[in-house]
């Protein structure tokens, strides 16, 4: 059976913030539940494993799973916290004499290419616009506002009848980037804190309460918040439905496709 598995749960910054001593930083600090690396997820199939986003925690992830080698990286959108471990990888792929491959919309691949100009000597850049296969997942990448920064990419995933959609930084859906949305038995969905007390024009990403009234118009079976900041403490027993669930590192979820 295919598998989601959590590598990382936390925001741009990640958990604990080393300037900071709140109750939530401190416990992280501490190795607790609340220590969020910045957010990516291995989805494991029968083909092999597709790494969603390789941010800078990426040997840290690798390293907790016990893996040595990566072929797959799937890209959200070209921040910081989501592609800067190309290069370590890269630098992986020089050692072993390996080659790996990147997937993302045409416009990412622009910015990768700016910052690291140097990385399609080891990773080959695999435009997915129009949409990709793997391991028997049809996977389609939709653009979706990212408030003060800019855009982002969500995918959605179609295996045997079963949908799940990875959306870990958007905020201000249209009705158009919602309709995906529709229709899924899971969701993955970026949310930075439980009421984000921030001016809505300087924001970026969803916060829990926003996040359940989008919830009540798209109606996933289950859903996962990631990209949590040290706002989120992941005990603090937040008035969420049964069906919505904090993500924590490691864990692994089922993706039951009828196989």
């Amino acid at each position: 059976m295919d598998q989601l598995i959590f590598l990382g749960t936390g925001d741009s910054m990640g958990v604990p913030r080393v300037y900071c001593t709140c109750p939530v930083c401190q416990e992280a600090r501490s190795g607790g539940r609340n220590r969020r690396l910045r957010s990516s997820a291995l989805l494991r199939t029968a083909e092999g494993e597709l790494l969603l986003d390789c941010g800078p925690d990426w040997v840290e992830q690798m390293e907790g799973l016990g893996q040595r080698t990566l072929t797959r990286v799937l890209v959200t959108h070209p921040h910081h916290d989501h592609i800067a471990g190309l290069p370590e990888w890269f630098d992986a792929c020089r050692w072993t004499r390996s080659r790996g491959t990147v997937f993302a919309p045409g416009i990412v691949f622009e910015t990768i290419r700016r910052q690291y100009p140097w990385l399609e000597k080891k990773l080959a850049f695999v435009p997915n616009d129009g949409g990709m296969e793997f391991g028997g997942w049809q996977i389609t990448p939709w653009e979706v506002c990212h408030g003060k920064n800019g855009y982002s990419f969500a995918y959605r995933f179609v295996k045997n009848g079963y949908a799940w959609a990875y959306c870990p930084d958007a905020i201000h859906l249209t009705e158009k980037q919602k309709k995906p949305l529709h229709g899924l038995n899971m969701l993955v969905l970026g949310t930075n804190f439980y009421k984000e007390e921030a001016r809505v024009e300087s924001r970026s990403v969803y916060d829990m309460k926003e996040a359940l009234e989008l919830l009540a118009e798209a109606k996933p079976q289950r859903v996962y918040f990631t990209h949590m900041s040290h706002g989120v403490d992941i005990d603090a027993g937040y008035p969420l439905p049964e069906h919505v669930t904090l993500a924590s590192r490691e864990l692994t979820v089922s993706l039951r496709t009828g196989e």
